[in-house]
């Protein structure tokens, strides 16, 4: 028996993996609950592309300040040291590869690390992609952070995704509630699962070959 990890508890393990001294941008949704979860003593410097450097925790509600918010117009806290800056200097950041590592959100990631998370495909969807083409191809790493399936169950994980890409070959490792997976040039090895769960039990809720060694 097993019990998928809350996003609350995907974002703890997810913040547990960034490096002391990485410049790390959160994408908007689930990779924001990340800020919260940073380990005490790691010195990591978080980004937005709205133009915000040195970002904080969320502020407690007596604190908010509504001229401070991040890319998802969410409330954000400023650390001592950090800056704003225009938008065009953020994005120069973005494309420029100076950030170590890009957190964000999924609807399907394949095998070989295409990444698809901006639109389902349907007619006369508007586009909404944000900054989120720039961050699949410009950060050195880009972390995956979504349910391991589909509100109908079906797979995220697949051998080649339906939707329109985001990037081709960007990710470097996905968070689950079910597990901790790394996409390698050989396919997608399990770094790790939640406890209860058997890889054959991972195998039948994922849409792609997966392998241990």
């Amino acid at each position: 028996m097993f019990h998928p990890l809350t996003r609350e508890a995907m974002a703890r393990r997810l913040a547990q993996d960034i490096p002391d001294g990485s410049y790390v941008n959160l994408g908007i949704g689930m990779p924001v609950l990340v800020a919260a979860h940073l380990p005490p003593g790691r010195e990591i410097v978080l980004h937005s592309e709205n133009g915000i450097l040195g970002m904080g925790p969320p502020p407690a509600e007596d604190e908010i300040d509504l001229d401070l918010i991040n890319a998802g117009k969410q409330p954000v806290t400023l650390l001592e040291g950090g800056s704003y800056f225009h938008h065009a200097d953020s994005f120069a950041m973005m494309r420029g590869g100076h950030l170590d590592i890009c957190v964000m959100g999924g609807m399907q990631v394949a095998s070989n690390g295409d990444l698809a998370n901006w639109s389902l495909g349907r007619p006369g969807e508007a586009p909404a992609v944000g900054g989120a083409m720039d961050l699949a191809v410009g950060a050195r790493s880009v972390y995956i952070m979504m349910e391991h399936n589909a509100k109908n169950g079906e797979p995220k994980i697949v051998e080649r995704c339906a939707y329109p890409l985001t990037g081709a070959g960007v990710v470097d490792r996905i968070y689950t509630d079910l597990a901790v997976i790394d996409v390698t040039p050989s396919g997608l090895r399990v770094r790790d699962m939640i406890d209860g769960m058997t890889l054959k039990e991972l195998q039948g809720r994922t849409g792609a070959p997966l392998r241990t060694d």
